[in-house]
């Protein structure tokens, strides 16, 4: 999936802002760098999230025959190829 900078950017401000709220969290760096961290986890997760997708969609297009998107057959074996892809990077 692709996000904008702008939303990535908005997702680690609030999740700064929700962390800097806690009482149980005290901040080693300034928010700034927290927030950029933040961004950069949830681009690097969107990213792998990007590259299984893909990975099940070539499995899915090798079959022999042709398994059209969005029927019963596609779904099942999209979830089984993603899962199997989630497995070999151990999430």
């Amino acid at each position: 999936m692709r996000v904008s900078r702008d939303k990535a950017n908005k997702v680690a401000h609030v999740v700064t802002d929700a962390l800097a709220s806690l009482d149980e969290v005290d901040f080693v760096e300034d928010r700034n760098t927290i927030r950029l961290e933040v961004r950069k986890i949830l681009e690097d997760l969107l990213n792998q999230e990007e590259r299984i997708d893909k990975s099940a969609r070539l499995k899915i297009e090798s079959q022999k025959r042709t398994i059209l998107e969005g029927s019963q057959e596609w779904d099942i074996l999209y979830r089984k190829y993603y899962n199997e892809e989630v497995k070999k990077l151990g999430m």
